[in-house]
């Protein structure tokens, strides 16, 4: 069996590990230049972290990440909502990991290049189109770079991981618009920062109206590491007004930022001044799309954002791609026909992520901050008086059973 990919994101570069793993030859298409580290900070949680660790990631990520020991859920004001031990601090026998997007690409890149070779990945080259019969399946792509004539591949399997403005999903939903909007902007930055609490933990501060997060994303090194913020805000009516179009990981002016990021109180952190110290702020609508009704169409199906996307709630877009992989891997190792594969990597896959794009529109778990804003808009004594303990453990811990990462729902995969 030959499996192409289309997008050597965090998703097809696991999907390619997990395939050669299981002896099935891969070979990866990318739209870029070259596979660089880009993007700000992530968290990726036990569950896929567990796949990760199983291809033998799990020193490569030590090194440039961080080992989350506690999250922490705030009002806009600062006062504590909730807050839990996280990755093994919490019982788990696998980490959760806070860790730079482009970082973490870079750790499973190396080790496709590693194990695959270098020839394994073709840069410079966007899906266009494909055809299919019952022999197989030819993946058409274009120059990126240069513009020249395109060039066609041949496989039994094409796997479209090409995120959000997905080509192949573009091809079987052409009448799907512009992602869904709710009016949210996402500015994002990253600086080298004195160690803040233990140097392991996060908070989030604030509703889905307007929010602050806050967590280290590297090793400390002299006394400093790498930290990672993010302001959400809803600036605009989504009713009136559609995310822009070139937006997408644009730069954004401090003096835009500023005032938005002073809203916000985070014990311990002089926000202002984190804001201004760092050096690029990059801006990007909080959008996602509806679920889609099939992914799989033949020889070919979608995975990760050009699946589900979904709004960075609850920690799990990068983290579902990674359950994405390791699902589609399986299914193509056991079935004796690749359309039948496809089909049960759709059945498993696709109703969950459908549930976690529709929780995560209303807020994941961290709509335990919207239900205590909005019962105490002026703050409070005691958060007890305000939404009982166990109200705000349904919400948390609801949403990481639903999401697959509750200690037991892991430990009970792994068995």
């Amino acid at each position: 069996m030959k499996v192409l990919i289309a997008g050597a994101g965090i998703g097809g570069l696991t999907t390619a590990l997990m395939l050669h793993a299981r002896g099935i030859d891969v070979k990866i298409y990318e739209a870029a230049r070259e596979v660089r580290e880009v993007g700000v900070g992530i968290n990726v949680l036990p569950h896929a972290i567990r796949e990760l660790e199983q291809l033998g990631l799990l020193p490569a990520l030590d090194e440039v990440g961080v080992r989350t020991r506690k999250l922490t859920y705030l009002t806009r004001q600062g006062q504590e909502v909730w807050s839990e031990l996280r990755g093994m601090y919490a019982g788990h026998d696998v980490p959760q990991f806070s860790i730079h997007r482009g970082r973490l690409q870079k750790v499973i890149y190396d080790a496709v290049i590693d194990r695959l070779g270098k020839k394994s990945i073709k840069t410079g080259r966007r899906l266009a189109g494909f055809t299919q019969n019952e022999a197989g399946v030819t993946a058409h792509f274009t120059d990126a770079l240069k513009g020249d004539k395109g060039k066609t591949a041949r496989g039994d399997v094409l796997i479209c991981a090409d995120g959000i403005h997905s080509a192949g999903r573009r091809v079987f939903y052409p009448d799907e618009t512009t992602p869904s909007w709710q009016g949210v902007v996402m500015w994002r930055g990253a600086t080298e920062w004195p160690v803040w609490e233990d140097g392991e933990s996060m908070a989030i501060g604030g509703g889905l109206g307007g929010k602050f997060v806050l967590y280290p994303i590297a090793p400390v090194q002299g006394g400093k590491q790498l930290m990672n913020w993010v302001v959400n805000v809803r600036i605009k009516d989504p009713l009136v007004s559609p995310p822009p179009p070139d937006n997408w990981s644009r730069r954004a002016p401090l003096a835009q930022v500023l005032p938005h990021a002073l809203r916000f109180h985070v014990p311990g952190m002089n926000i202002g001044k984190l804001v201004q110290k760092t050096p690029e702020i990059f801006e990007y609508p909080m959008a996602d799309r509806d679920p889609l009704p099939r992914w799989t169409f033949g020889r070919i199906t979608l995975l990760g954002d050009a699946a589900h996307p979904m709004y960075p709630v609850g920690s799990n877009g990068a983290s579902q791609a990674i359950l994405d992989a390791r699902c589609l891997a399986d299914a193509l190792q056991k079935a004796e026909h690749p359309r039948a594969a496809l089909f049960a990597y759709e059945k498993e896959r696709l109703p969950k992520t459908a549930e976690v794009v529709h929780t995560n529109r209303r807020g994941g778990p961290e709509r335990v901050i919207d239900e205590v804003e909005k019962l105490a808009p002026a703050g409070f004594n005691t958060i007890d008086d305000v939404l009982s303990y166990e109200d705000r453990r349904a919400i948390v811990g609801g949403y990481a059973n639903m999401a697959g990462f509750s200690r037991v729902t892991v430990a009970r995969r792994a068995s």
